[in-house]
């Protein structure tokens, strides 16, 4: 055998030059471009988005997107740019509650651009690129991974404060996904209601968030209270049958006006487990017939009443998230 290196003679094809490459080839040339490119630019997103928060439950129901939504309203109403990343792809609910129904999404030099709802907040869903709304989403998980992939690198979110992103319920591949994909996640808020099954479900997820190494912001406890307000005769005592058998008493103030707050699913369930579990309490939000409606209607609480008990249960929430993260050493409760 000859040591002489293989040269190529005047007129014979090297097999191995982009020109000479075959289709198949070629393809998987440009899926490895575009791969390259997609992860520098989800490189660079550290650079044009200041904070990106996470919001997952433990079971479906509780209702986590009309959170993640209200978070994002009500951080841009504290006069932050915000974007809202729905990740669920089977299960896109995000453009129904912002208004965005029946919108599509614009590309440009390859790039996505946001749709834009209340209050400035850019959005982007699966649910932009359905033609019917009530058209499944069936992909197995490869596919659905790549498309959460492209959703965060290809699109052109400008600079933002905050991105909230959405997933869908569970503790599986999309937020495993994204926390592998995007850098610098600066933490996972937690959503559950008042009863136990919701609370077992989200003790999963506390847990899930402390195996992925991602600081754990805290737990919001939705759906924790509803208030009733009536009028009588001024300081008459009044008394309610609430929910379980229990009577709740109150007392009309000097206009006769009073109100009483009755426990539907339980109360404190979500203060308690993040107390055993020594993680942060954001916050309870109120049970509110309203957000129902307001989902439906595409126009959230915060924006039909930016003065009402929901807005300022979600301002005291956000209140409490952006203090964490703007102290310098410790942005959350690293857990590791």
């Amino acid at each position: 055998m000859s040591d002489s290196p293989v040269t190529h003679h005047k007129g014979e094809a090297n097999n191995n030059s982009p020109e000479n490459a075959t289709n198949e080839q070629k393809a998987q040339m440009e899926q490895a471009y575009a791969q390259m490119r997609r992860k520098l630019r989800m490189t660079q997103l550290s650079e044009k988005i200041k904070h990106k928060i996470m919001v997952l439950s433990g079971k479906g129901g509780v209702g986590k997107s009309t959170v993640a939504t209200g978070l994002a309203l009500s951080l841009a109403q504290q006069g932050h740019k915000v974007g809202l990343l729905d990740i669920d792809i089977t299960g896109p609910n995000v453009p129904k509650m912002m208004g965005l129904s029946g919108q599509g999404l614009h590309v440009d030099e390859g790039l996505i651009h946001p749709a834009v709802g209340h209050l400035g907040v850019k959005v982007i869903s699966m649910a932009f690129l359905l033609e019917d709304e009530d058209t499944p989403v069936v992909w197995r998980g490869p596919i659905k991974l790549g498309a959460i992939q492209q959703f965060i690198a290809d699109v052109e979110w400008g600079e933002l404060d905050y991105l909230i992103l959405d997933f869908p319920p569970g503790t599986s591949d999309e937020p495993l996904t994204v926390t592998q994909s995007l850098p610098d996640i600066d933490g996972i808020v937690i959503v559950t209601t008042p009863q136990e099954v919701a609370l077992l479900d989200s003790r999963k997820s506390i847990s899930f968030a402390k195996n992925l190494n991602v600081p754990l912001l805290g737990v919001v406890e939705n759906m924790s209270g509803f208030t009733i307000r009536g009028k009588v005769e001024p300081n008459t005592k009044v008394e309610l049958e609430a929910p379980g058998g229990k009577n709740v008493e109150t007392m009309a103030d000097e206009d006769g006006k009073w109100s009483a707050t009755l426990d539907i699913f339980k109360q404190g369930g979500g203060k308690d487990t993040a107390e055993e579990l020594e993680v942060p309490f954001l916050g309870a939000l109120p049970f509110d017939p309203g957000v129902v409606r307001g989902g439906d209607d595409g126009v959230h609480r915060i924006v039909a009443e930016p003065d009402g008990e929901s807005a300022l249960a979600f301002s005291n929430i956000v209140t409490a998230i952006t203090e964490q993260l703007s102290e310098e050493n410790e942005p959350g409760i690293n857990i590791i």
